[in-house]
């Protein structure tokens, strides 16, 4: 059941305060006005001197609180971040029913940041803008499992990827089970990329029927896929500071991403409906058994193998239309 906003709110103080996140209150700022400027500041992208004025405190002190609070969110890790759940037989989501074993999917997005002049080249991307290349991996409920922010804009998805499956708390893939991503990642074990080469938008069907399996598994893939990027929508409509840019060092900014990210989550838990994420539909067009002490997929590289089990489950789901049209 969705809590009212009186109850939320409380629910963000219990929750990053005390024991779980170690926020305490100052004898001089309570933790509500903690969480309520830090809040105000992700949401709004606010400078310095505009929180001075609009909760008139001093900005040494503004300073403190929006660290002490980032601090507490990011203590909540394990407890926010989600754990992978894969795809079983009797999944009745009709986008993810056909992709079994599959653990959600994954993307990377642009953040703008400020860099310093001779660091601009590093994070300039492909558009000309100065951002860094987030990874990011949902659920099926479009809750984050995993985020890695950091990495230069000019610094390919590809190389992101491999970098967040050989840190020693990164990306976990266990032999076995994917994750689902775009055509800009290789079709390698532990990610299940779409086929090349074939439509793949669902714009690009205009109304037309898929011809061939891979037309048909690009249909399929695309309609699924793109909870990763209406999770990254919902994302930077929320949080403010992840769409425009911002005058915090990229240091502090990756440690925002990962607490947006965190925040989400706790928000998709105790919301039943999000409203972010109506407005991001019309703008665009559970099982519990969870996966662990499984062998890990230490590497991404492409095989003949991994390439037959996407050709095999295309022919699947081809074979499975004509029967049920039949």
């Amino acid at each position: 059941m969705a809590r009212c906003p009186k109850q939320r709110k409380k629910a963000v103080i219990a929750a990053i305060s005390m024991d779980r996140g170690g926020l305490r209150c100052t004898c001089n700022i309570e933790i509500d006005e903690m969480v309520a400027i830090f809040l105000y500041t992700i949401a709004h992208n606010k400078k310095n001197r505009q929180l001075q004025v609009t909760f008139r405190r001093s900005g040494e002190t503004i300073c403190r609180v929006i660290k002490t609070v980032l601090h507490s969110i990011l203590n909540l890790h394990s407890i926010l971040l989600r754990k992978p759940k894969p795809v079983l037989e009797n999944y009745d989501d009709p986008k993810w029913k056909h992709f079994k074993n599959c653990l959600g999917a994954l993307d990377g997005t642009i953040v703008t940041v400020c860099a310093t002049k001779e660091n601009q080249e590093r994070y300039r991307t492909l558009k000309g803008t100065i951002g860094m290349n987030v990874l990011g991996v949902v659920n099926q409920n479009l809750e984050f499992i995993y985020c890695l922010a950091g990495w230069e804009g000019s610094a390919h998805d590809g190389r992101v990827l491999r970098d967040a499956l050989i840190r020693p708390n990164g990306l976990k893939v266990p032999k076995g089970f994917y994750y689902l991503c775009d055509a800009g990642y290789s079709n390698c074990e532990g990610v299940l990329s779409p086929f090349r080469g074939q439509r793949y938008h669902l714009k690009d069907w205009d109304g037309r029927r898929p011809r061939t399996p891979e037309e048909m598994f690009n249909m399929r893939h695309s309609t699924t896929r793109n909870g990763v990027e209406r999770a990254f929508g919902i994302l930077k409509m929320r949080w403010a500071i992840l769409r425009d840019t911002t005058w915090f060092l990229t240091k502090m900014v990756t440690k925002k991403v990962n607490a947006c990210c965190l925040l989400h989550n706790f928000i998709r838990g105790e919301v039943g409906a999000d409203v972010f994420e109506r407005l991001y539909i019309d703008e665009d067009e559970d099982d519990e058994t969870d996966v662990v002490d499984e062998e890990l997929i230490p590497h991404i590289q492409p095989s003949v193998e991994w390439s037959e089990f996407r050709q095999k489950l295309a022919q699947d789901l081809w074979d499975a239309r004509n029967w049920a049209t039949n």
